[in-house]
């Protein structure tokens, strides 16, 4: 594997988002969200003594479990099928390069997107707050923290959303799946765990299994991790559940890294079988 190539295409699909204005867009959705939380205030409970940038951190969270995967699995879903397509994925896999060189381009390339995008987006809510003049910078490691992992959230459903583009033959399919995974992964999968610990009423599934299904799901174990890490108050009032009381959040953050690397792994291994 050569990193020249992997460079190579990375610079390409950035050239190709930035043609088919995806930055732009990526980075007015995430900024113009971020922005309306900042300025609504964006406390999740009446009151609480925190640092208002802690309490715009609990607010953002929410916002990159719903937004930040559709965001990854948008940029990922053509990347294959939409190639298989036009007829350009079968220019490409004639030429002597290594599948898993094209792929880890496509991979950096919007990655960095996504992460300056969401950067971008933080940035902008968090200066809305300290122009207020009434945070300091005592929630900037909290806010850093959820840059960088919702980063890696992203990192996670790009990966996933390689597989899903490399398994399927029409980018139609590809993003109709996607979008059917993202309501899985991010609304379906919470209603279920509800539904179960209400029936199970505080039993075996909400003390040994519960837990272990909540950080199992990437956005979830996101949710946890950055949510475990910020003062007790803000923490109950950001949603922390009983999931707090079995892993912990260093398990949830492994979980989600593993997530992404076997993903990604899964993902080449699925265009290392596409025939030219």
């Amino acid at each position: 594997m050569k990193p020249g190539r992997v460079a190579t295409f990375a610079a390409h699909e950035l050239r190709v988002a930035f043609r088919n204005r995806w930055v732009v867009t990526a980075i007015a959705v995430l900024t113009v969200f971020a922005g309306v939380l900042a300025f609504a205030g964006s406390a999740p409970t009446g009151s609480t003594a925190a640092d208002p940038l802690t309490v715009l951190t609990v607010s953002l969270i929410s916002l990159s479990v719903y937004i930040v995967p559709l965001l990854a699995l948008l940029l990922a879903f053509d990347a294959f099928a939409g190639e298989r397509e036009r007829g350009t994925l079968s220019l490409l896999l004639t030429y002597p390069i290594e599948r898993s060189e094209m792929v880890l381009g496509k991979f950096a390339g919007h990655s960095v997107i996504l992460g300056c995008a969401i950067f971008i987006g933080f940035a902008s809510a968090a200066g809305i707050v300290l122009l207020d003049g009434k945070a300091d910078l005592a929630g900037a490691s909290a806010l850093l923290r959820l840059t960088v992992t919702a980063t890696l959230l992203g990192m996670t459903f790009l990966a996933i959303g390689y597989v899903v583009s490399a398994v399927v033959r029409q980018a139609t399919t590809a993003a109709a799946l996607s979008v059917g995974l993202w309501l899985i992964a991010v609304v379906l999968f919470d209603l279920v765990l509800l539904s179960a610990l209400v029936a199970d009423d505080g039993g075996l599934f909400t003390r040994h299994i519960f837990p272990w299904l909540l950080v199992g799901n990437p956005a979830d174990g996101f949710r946890l991790f950055n949510l475990a890490s910020l003062p007790g108050d803000v923490a109950v009032a950001g949603g922390v559940t009983a999931g707090a009381a079995g892993p912990s959040p260093l398990v949830a953050l492994v979980i989600l890294v593993a997530w992404a690397g076997g993903a990604l792994l899964f993902a080449i291994d699925r265009v290392r079988r596409i025939e030219p």
